[in-house]
């Protein structure tokens, strides 16, 4: 076969098994036996394997999987991906449709029309389609960044590696989720004790386990699914008018869809819509764990807009929680980032809604006292969703009686630092922070945080791999580690590891209340660290202050104070701190403020587009300073909005409400008169 006839061919193949794929995993109507896919398959391998250089990211046999150097690579989502407010009953879903209609002053007789589908119990995946070609899959993460998982997305065959269609959009971003089918986790299972492997506790876990394989080739193996919800951005065709249209051009495209969405107007047919989902439940062959209900009309979603991470025009409405009992094996003490002590419950195993549930929360020793649990009791567990499973009650019995009471521990379980509660609050807390081993992580995590102090690149999965390579005991060895330490870390490379070793010199320069913020005491914020620099003026008055001192700081009440005292009084945290200074951590000290009137107290500013003088976040900590409040939304209470470059509906609701409005230079000569 010559190389023209072998480009030729190989055209027609890959348009044949593409579209006997999308009918066989989208429209569930095959149109070819699979001994003859399976033909016409090995005919596109014998071809690419004699002409190599003829194999394309879009051909059907791409999909087979392999290792990838970009797996788990951070990835910054142009468009967020947003989580859902949840409702849980009728009156928590009119009460949601309410406050829409009173936002669109909705006076049509007929309800908002709303899109309903299931709320699937998977992994949120992103696609990004350039010219019609899957380019990047990444996860959620948190929202703005999450991980590259191209190569393991690559394997999903109802994944469209090409779009349908012979004019695709020049740039198209799907959300969606990746599931693993029931009666393929059954079947993943049995391989997995056929092979004397331990078997995954539910499809989310084996879909999750599948999607962080580092070789592909693993996860094609694997029985997922992916079910396309929304389009998140498009760029050379229009948006479609609805959210139901946008389903079905999905659908055009490629791309599997439920076929259990649902449109319709008012409160009335969404409930129905939900009873029969509910109804439907434990006969689908994927787990749902209630319904996504959006406003239809793309032009009200727009109208609605969003608050804080999630948008107005769209909810998550649960299912009921399911109940069973069990009994109480043991009662355990965590230790959280904050040094919080939380009781845990060790039970025994117990099956709700496809999960295995061996520990429950019991959140804090009031709530075990109101139930009066104690090990060997039976007891009623509760799991809704995703919700951590809580021990919600007790079944009495004879025997209770005689059993032993659960008491609070007085030293921490891991450091053996002293635990402390303040008197009427339900939290105890172990007060060695900077040292407790099991508040190590998170800690390092906060301190090293955008908002603390800022080192660029030290995110979760360096800081778990340098704890585990025992190279951070503390927040202070961050400033001890050398190149040489990092590059004996697995997939650090030469780039990476300057960079960061720049981004740890670059954060020793800070501000005394970045400082505060990131040591992570417990109930101390951003404001709160702000008011207590403010106030002492340096570290070293802030150490000597008494809680009287503390008390005169705005907004710190006594059981901050108490908090306050007993993380700076323990010697753990002091060695910590000193050591911090001794690495060469610094900040210019300010005169404290004492009862000097803040300027901008008690009023609310707003940040609209994109500053060219100074960040955001550096335009937020100076109005802080200040005394200002610095909101996400506008609203007729709001003191100042300044607009920025690309300014959005921030401003236009702004001059709507008759809200002062600055530029840019109206800030900046303004902070020149206060000094900053």
């Amino acid at each position: 076969m010559s190389k023209d006839l072998a480009i030729s061919r190989l055209q027609t193949l890959r348009h044949q098994l593409q579209d006997h794929a999308y009918r066989y995993y989208v429209l569930a109507e095959p149109a070819l036996p699979d001994a003859d896919y399976d033909a016409l398959f090995q005919e596109l391998l014998a071809i690419e394997a004699k002409f190599p250089e003829l194999i394309t990211a879009d051909s059907p046999s791409q999909r087979v999987g392999a290792s990838s150097d970009s797996a788990f690579t951070p990835v910054t989502h142009q468009v967020p991906m947003l989580s859902l407010d949840n409702v849980f009953n009728a009156e928590d879903w009119q009460a949601f449709d309410r406050r829409v209609r009173d936002r669109i002053d909705w006076q049509l007789a007929v309800g908002v029309p709303y899109a309903c589908e299931p709320k699937f119990d998977g992994l949120a995946v992103s696609l990004r389609y350039e010219q019609g070609v899957l380019v990047q899959a990444a996860t959620r993460g948190d929202g703005q960044v999450g991980e590259d998982i191209t190569a393991n997305v690559r394997t999903i065959s109802s994944v469209p590696l090409r779009l349908q269609g012979s004019n695709p959009p020049a740039l198209l971003e799907v959300r969606g989720e990746v599931v693993m089918p029931r009666s393929g986790f059954e079947q993943l299972n049995q391989r997995q004790l056929a092979q004397n492997e331990k078997p995954f506790a539910n499809p989310r876990n084996a879909a999750a386990g599948a999607l962080r394989q580092l070789d592909a080739s693993i996860t094609a193996k694997r029985p997922l699914d992916f079910y396309a919800y929304a389009i998140a951005a498009i760029d050379g065709m229009p948006w479609p008018a609805t959210h139901s249209l946008s389903l079905r051009t999905l659908k055009q495209f490629g791309f599997r869809i439920s076929d259990l969405a649902q449109s319709g107007n008012g409160v009335d047919f969404v409930q129905r819509c939900w009873q029969q989902l509910l109804a439907q439940r434990n006969q689908l062959d994927f787990d749902i764990d209630g319904m996504v209900i959006k406003v239809d009309d793309r032009s009200l979603q727009l109208s609605l807009g969003f608050v804080s991470r999630a948008p107005r025009w769209a909810v998550a409405y649960k299912f009921p929680a399911e109940e069973k009992t069990t009994t109480l094996l043991a009662v355990d003490f965590q230790v959280g980032r904050t040094g919080a002590i939380t009781p845990v419950a060790r039970l025994a195993p117990v099956n709700l809604g496809g999960v295995m549930v061996s520990n429950a929360t019991l959140h804090n020793m009031d709530e075990i006292n109101r139930l009066d649990l104690r090990p060997g009791d039976t007891v009623i567990v509760r799991r809704a969703g995703d919700v951590i499973p809580k021990v919600t009650g007790r079944v009495d019995d004879e025997a209770h009686q005689q059993r032993a009471i659960v008491t609070l521990p007085s030293h921490c379980p891991v450091c053996d630092s002293a635990v402390s509660r303040i008197e009427g609050e339900v939290v105890a807390r172990c007060t060695a922070g900077l040292f407790c081993p099991a508040q190590r992580k998170e800690r390092l995590r906060h301190f090293a945080s955008r908002r603390a102090m800022d080192i660029e690149g030290l995110g979760e999965k360096w800081v778990d791999l340098l704890v585990e390579a025992g190279l951070l005991h503390s927040s202070a060895d961050i400033y001890q580690l050398s190149k040489e330490q990092l590059l004996s870390l697995p997939r650090m490379g030469e780039k990476s590891a300057d960079n960061l070793i720049a981004a740890i010199s670059r954060s020793r320069e800070t501000t005394l209340p970045r400082f505060l913020y990131s040591l992570g005491i417990p109930d101390v914020g951003e404001t709160t660290a702000l008011q207590l620099a403010g106030q002492f003026g340096s570290l070293k008055a802030l150490l000597a202050a008494d809680e009287a001192a503390l008390l005169a700081t705005p907004d710190v009440g006594p059981v901050v104070a108490k908090a306050i005292l007993d993380f700076l009084s323990e010697p753990h945290n002091q060695q910590v701190i000193q050591a911090l200074c001794d690495a060469g951590v610094r900040w210019q000290d300010q005169t404290a403020r004492q009862d000097i009137a803040q300027p901008l107290a008690g009023q609310t500013w707003v940040l609209t587009g994109t500053l060219s003088g100074m960040t955001r976040d550096e335009a937020t900590d100076k109005l802080r300073s200040l005394g200002a409040k610095v909101s996400g939304s506008v609203s007729a209470k709001t003191a100042v909005v300044v607009s920025g470059d690309a300014a959005g509906s921030k401003l236009d609701k702004a001059l709507s409400l008759g809200v002062t409005v600055w530029d840019e230079s109206a800030l900046t000569a303004f902070f020149a008169e206060q000094g900053l």
